[in-house]
């Protein structure tokens, strides 16, 4: 019996050590800080932390930009889960310190729903989404707008003989069919139309339990569309988009990136990517709350190509464009930054769209 007793003590306190280390390891780091401090601000960033080379990596940048331009201290936390944002979220807020706590994308949504209520005294910001509180900035991406681009992009490359694919089909591939993914895949396809109104679109979705980390679908909904003749494919579905870069690799055809510039990835087979600005959400958010003193709470800002929160690159790119064909995309991206050209973000506005141009 007593030995029982022991085994069951040892136990306990294995599972005591263990929760307080992934209690400790869920908190906030110290502050970066700079020789000027005019403020502190948190930034909780999405499950998985540094090293995406997507929106955490940018929002991590945009909040050193903050402190090196502004001297504006900052502290920030990477949930293993998105179970420990509440907790993290809560010892910010409590903490008294941060005149504004910045959450990137959907993990947050919850979390900061139920805290920015108990908090009313605090600000709060998200980047990629949107929360309908009085002490919520809520700052989105007009991700249409860098879309059609690059689908004008893709439309251009299935016109051209000198890619080496059969001309007039290209792919799309996104996380989940909702009318948030819409957004992408509707002004792909206008874009592709606006240069190529002969190309056609194949359009996969990831789905599951894991659209945004099943490298595997992608991979093989990628390899789908390469074998039906679709030369070049675009994603927008976070980490599953690495399984697209393995199928392009394997079938020496090209991919387009999203979000962050993922042409180092694979230069070879990788001709662009859509940027969505979260390093200009995240220093505009800091500036606005710090130094502006006038943080947008209870709004939704939309941040375009107009307000550099959306973009498009070929940096790092091995794959080549004409002179000709980069005019003519900044041509569009001048006439959308205007509002003289529109993207479609819906079947409606798409099919209105291909029967204007």
């Amino acid at each position: 019996m007593k030995r029982k007793s022991i085994i069951l003590l040892l136990v306990l306190t294995l599972v005591f050590t263990l929760l307080a280390g992934c209690a400790q390891d869920a908190k906030p780091t110290d502050p970066v800080q700079t020789g000027d401090n005019k403020g502190r601000v948190a930034l909780i960033l999405g499950v998985g932390g540094l090293g995406d080379q997507g929106f955490n990596d940018l929002s991590y940048a945009g909040a050193q930009r903050a402190k090196d331009e502004l001297g504006v201290d900052f502290i920030y936390a990477e949930p293993a889960q998105v179970s420990e944002i509440e907790m993290i979220m809560r010892d910010m807020c409590s903490s008294g310190e941060n005149q504004v706590i910045i959450a990137v994308g959907f993990d947050s949504i919850d979390a900061m729903t139920k805290i920015a209520q108990e908090y009313p005294e605090q600000q709060f910001a998200i980047v990629d989404a949107t929360i309908e509180q009085p002490n919520v900035a809520s700052y989105v991406s007009k991700e249409h707008e860098g879309s059609f681009l690059v689908g004008m992009l893709a439309g251009y490359m299935a016109q051209d003989d000198s890619y080496g694919f059969r001309k007039n089909a290209v792919g799309f591939i996104g996380a989940l069919e909702t009318p948030f993914f819409h957004r992408f895949s509707k002004a792909y396809e206008a874009g592709v139309y606006y240069v190529n109104p002969d190309a056609t679109v194949e359009i996969g979705w990831v789905s599951g339990n894991n659209p945004f980390g099943d490298t595997t679908t992608a991979k093989e909904i990628a390899l789908s569309q390469y074998n039906k003749g679709v030369g070049v494919i675009y994603h927008a579905a976070g980490g599953s988009g690495l399984g697209l870069f393995q199928a392009a690799k394997e079938a020496d055809l090209y991919a387009i990136g999203c979000n962050s510039n993922q042409n180092i990835i694979d230069p070879e087979h990788i001709a662009a990517s859509m940027l969505k600005r979260a390093d200009t959400a995240t220093f505009n958010i800091i500036k606005a709350a710090v130094i502006d003193e006038n943080l947008p709470v209870g709004e939704e800002i939309e941040l375009g190509l107009a307000a550099s929160g959306i973009d498009y690159t070929l940096e790092g790119s091995a794959v080549p464009f004409s002179d000709e064909v980069l005019a003519k995309i900044e041509e569009a991206k001048a006439a959308i930054s205007s509002g003289t050209l529109e993207a479609p973000v819906s079947q409606e506005e798409l099919d209105a769209f291909k029967a204007a141009h």
